[in-house]
């Protein structure tokens, strides 16, 4: 992961809109055939902010899969997570940022893929940070201005709740990976 100063204002404001459309896999998933309405984001955004744990995917050196439970915030449109620098997600992740964060159920799924990096924020981003990591967890709060922070920002962001017929499935996505979610 790179280490580096970051404003979240300057990320705020260089947000760019993403491009909502279904989800592309093969036929037999159903998402080409879905006919519901499409989600909205706000509705992505609660479940990613509700969130207790999420579960991380990252990519051993060799590249076998890693997944893990991880603590972490919704704020700006991003994911904050937080850990030990010699976790094998952190160490994977410092070898290659690719990453994919899913929400526990597996019947309002929210997935999120995205690019990672160790960000210092600004005063203003950190205090959000803390102040929403402290509200869901009330311990273990991150220094992010201080020590840093890993930060997942979204390529894309995939979501349904009717795992039948995938009628309501979503697919937001990011033409430029350096930007966050809406909001952002």
């Amino acid at each position: 992961m790179n280490d580096g100063g970051d404003s979240g204002n300057t990320e705020r404001q260089r947000a760019t809109q993403p491009q909502v459309d279904r989800p592309q896999a093969p036929s037999v998933y159903g998402f080409s055939r879905a006919d519901g309405p499409l989600l909205s984001w706000e509705y992505v955004e609660e479940r990613l902010r509700a969130a207790r744990n999420y579960w991380l995917a990252t990519v051993y050196p060799d590249g076998r899969p890693h997944v893990t439970p991880v603590w972490g915030v919704w704020v700006d449109g991003m994911l904050f997570v937080s850990g030990f620098p010699k976790a094998r997600w952190a160490r994977n992740l410092a070898a290659n940022p690719a990453v994919t964060a899913h929400l526990e159920s597996g019947d309002e799924v929210v997935i999120v893929e995205g690019v990672a990096d160790e960000v210092v924020t600004d005063a203003d981003l950190g205090a959000r940070i803390v102040a929403a990591w402290s509200a869901k967890y009330g311990r273990l709060e991150p220094e992010p201005v201080t020590d840093g922070i890993c930060r997942v920002r979204p390529r894309s962001v995939r979501a349904w709740t009717d795992i039948e017929g995938f009628a309501d499935a979503t697919r937001w996505t990011w033409a430029d990976t350096t930007q966050g979610a809406p909001g952002a």
